[in-house]
């Protein structure tokens, strides 16, 4: 069927619908032609030449298409591969700026831009269509009643952000309707919601959601596939494989659906969004997108053979964020997921690579500038994975004013402390109080710091505590893939045992690290399933386990279901109590005239720590005093905070220790909240004072201690 086609407008980049017909616009800097190619219901192929070009931009007009026509990009050009130039107009080629796709890329030999058969030599041209094993971009209907909803802006200091997988979090769950299993809908069904409430979670943190290569090479043949996602072949498409209806474009509506859902639950949408590289790879991967459209401006290639990409994720290529378009893409993205699907955050994967504008990191890069000065983006959640595999790649506390940070040194030394190594308290301190040392000199607060112990790279909290090694055998990669150094402690065994002492000391020592995150200033992030006692069976890179090895079980044990009651509890601990979430940094002096610091540290004697046990890496306990009545920032009405005071006694030794309460505390009735020795969090537990002034703390264990406050409390 032939169709008409316009000239048509050169902007908003992309397939845009206005009632009447659909505008396709397309950046290609070194291309000398494009056809724009749309299909009907039975795959056939019609071609149109797009001849306006404004500003390197090829668009066209064409009349009655709209929503739900398919249709893709040939791009024709210079195959210059060791100048940069790889177009191949044989090479169907996905819209960067799509807004839905059909389905996945399907693997073959036609998708690459060499011959096949001469798979070592990328320099060949390739004649073969890929058209067939291309999934194919979507017009959409924009149109969508969000019935009032806005984002919610839940303040840092009260924000506790849920990493979950929208297939694998409801993927079981026997309370869903198994169709809607797995999908974005299934994320917004209200017995997925109940759970997140129960837990007090005011943020899920999606992993990956944007459109990416399922199947890629390495994998096509054992039967595994790219569960994670962090491969994207587009920025703007929700992936269509989380559709529980199927049909085109669908997943768009569904993905809104599931953000109101979610807002009305006051829970915040954070994606996880990986802009430093796609799915395409090195110059052996395949021609899906952005190297057919214009390899030498989207990606970084090596300056003196531009045949070769700069690597700094691992995975083959880098965008390259000097080029102003690649700019314009991620910016567009970023707005079109806050203004059009209404989320709340990102957390930007290997976020350093970002920052590359020459070779080395630069906090001033101008990713970071355009941000700042962006009046929709400056005002959501920004969370940044500092670090990359590129050389001085690592610069956790190095990122600018408006941005948090997994802080990968609060994991560290949290892990450390807890299974006994070497490490210095000093250390531990900062971490617990906020890492002020990392964040406080460049005018961030306590919010800077997402801290987490777990997430989805690594073991889970539960294989931390049970596995000394990684089990990475059912990837296929004869156990060399993931990290080798996990900081982690079997508890006496290496993984499964009866030995029913050594599950007792491995569910305790799960209950110290859930309460020391929860108990830290900061931002507190939790893996889903954690508070389930989720196991991967030690593996430690699940990255290709579409399975029950990384979907999470709801059959709870007895004792999951405990550890689950414990984390509820102590999570509402948390939210009742606001100088366990503070918005400004600890200042080691009385504020309002208690005559008590706002924090004291101090050793089992009862009397300050001293310079020696600070810096001794061998000393594994300390206890703090939290003083309620010192709290400098007022709550949202301009009043002062007023909390209960708190001492928390560490102790990761393996005997028993006895704690004596400071002579300065031992005014009034403390009484025991919590203890990680017992498997549910205290309620009404022993007492001490002046006459009772020694608490034990069990080995390995973590006691709280609760203090009302003399003063009338408000908030």
């Amino acid at each position: 069927m032939s169709h008409p086609l316009w000239p048509g407008k050169p902007y908003p980049l992309g397939a845009s619908w206005d009632g009447k017909g659909t505008n396709f616009a397309l950046f290609s800097e070194n291309a000398t032609q494009v056809e724009l190619c749309l299909f009907d219901e039975k795959n056939k192929e019609t071609r149109l030449e797009l001849k306006e070009v404004n500003k390197f931009i090829w668009h066209g007009y064409v009349p009655e298409i709209g929503p739900g026509q398919r249709y893709g990009f040939r791009v024709h050009g210079p195959f210059a591969p060791h100048e940069g130039h790889r177009f191949n107009p044989n090479k169907l080629l996905i819209d960067p700026y799509a807004k839905a796709l059909d389905g996945d890329v399907r693997f073959g030999k036609r998708i690459f831009g060499y011959p096949w058969h001469q798979p070592e030599d990328d320099l060949a041209f390739s004649k073969s269509n890929s058209a067939p094993l291309m999934p194919k971009a979507v017009v959409i209907d924009p149109r969508f009643d969000w019935e009032g909803d806005e984002l919610l802006r839940t303040p840092w200091h009260e924000t506790v952000i849920y990493e979950l997988h929208v297939r694998g979090f409801t993927r079981l769950h026997p309370d869903i309707p198994p169709e809607l299993r797995g999908t974005y809908a299934g994320l917004a069904h209200p017995a997925a919601i109940a759970h997140l409430r129960s837990i007090d979670v005011t943020a899920v943190e999606l992993m990956p959601v944007h459109h990416y290569l399922a199947h890629p090479g390495h994998l096509a043949a054992t039967g595994l596939r790219n569960y994670w996602g962090y491969d994207s072949l587009n920025f703007f498409a929700p992936y269509s494989g989380y559709s529980a209806s199927g049909h085109y474009g669908e997943q768009v509506r569904e993905f809104k659906e599931m953000v109101k859902s979610l807002h009305r639950a006051g829970i915040e949408v954070i994606l996880d969004v990986v802009y430093n590289h796609t799915g395409e790879g090195n110059q052996m991967g395949p021609t899906l997108t952005l190297r057919g459209i214009d390899n030498a401006a989207y990606y970084r290639l090596v300056e003196d053979n531009p045949r070769y990409y700069m690597d700094f994720t691992g995975c083959g290529n880098s965008l390259n964020v000097r080029h102003p378009q690649v700019l314009k893409l991620i910016m567009d993205s970023l707005r079109y997921w806050v203004l059009e699907m209404h989320v709340d955050g990102f957390r930007f994967d290997l976020a350093s690579a970002l920052a590359r504008e020459l070779y080395a990191v630069d906090r001033l890069a101008a990713f970071f500038d355009i941000i700042h000065q962006d009046p929709v983006l400056s005002d959501v959640k920004l969370i940044a994975e500092p670090w990359d595999v590129g050389e001085g790649g690592y610069h956790v506390g190095g990122f600018p004013l408006l941005w948090s940070e997994w802080n990968g040194r609060y994991r560290d030394t949290v892990r450390d402390f807890w299974r006994g190594e070497p490490s210095r308290l000093a250390d531990f301190s900062f971490r617990f109080t906020g890492s002020s040392d990392l964040y406080q000199p460049n005018g961030r607060n306590p919010s800077a710091s997402i801290n987490f112990i777990i997430a989805h790279d690594g073991f889970t909290l539960r294989d931390l505590v049970s596995y000394h090694e990684k089990r990475n055998e059912a990837n296929g990669e004869g156990n060399r893939d993931g990290e080798s150094h996990n900081r982690s402690w079997n508890c006496g065994a290496e993984g499964e045992t009866d030995d029913s002492e050594i599950l007792q000391l491995r569910l305790r020592q799960q209950r110290n690290f859930l309460a020391t995150l929860f108990l830290s200033q900061g931002v507190p992030m939790l893996l889903a399933g954690d508070e389930m006692g989720r196991s991967q069976g030690g593996n430690n890179n699940a990255y290709c386990q579409d399975n029950k090895i990384s979907w999470l079980n709801w059959d709870l044990p007895e004792e999951n279901a405990a550890l689950l009651e414990f984390v509820r509890e102590l999570m509402a601990f948390r939210y009742d109590h606001p100088v366990l979430r503070r918005r400004k940094w600890f200042q080691g002096r009385s504020i309002h005239g208690s005559g008590v610091n706002d924090i004291l540290w101090f050793n089992p004697d009862g009397g300050e720590m001293t310079e020696e046990q600070w810096h001794d890496g061998l000393t594994k306990v300390i206890g703090i005093f939290l003083n309620g009545e010192e709290i400098a920032t007022p709550n949202r009405r301009g009043e002062r905070i007023i909390d209960d005071d708190f001492i928390l006694l560490f102790n990761a030794h393996h005997e028993a220790v006895e704690f004596a309460l400071p002579e300065t505390l031992q005014q009034g009735q403390w009484r025991t909240v919590m203890d990680t020795a017992q498997p549910r969090f205290l309620q009404r537990g022993r007492s001490y004072d002046a006459e009772a002034p020694t608490v034990p703390v069990a080995g390995r264990a973590l006691v709280v201690l609760q203090r009302p406050s003399s003063v009338a409390a408000s908030e």
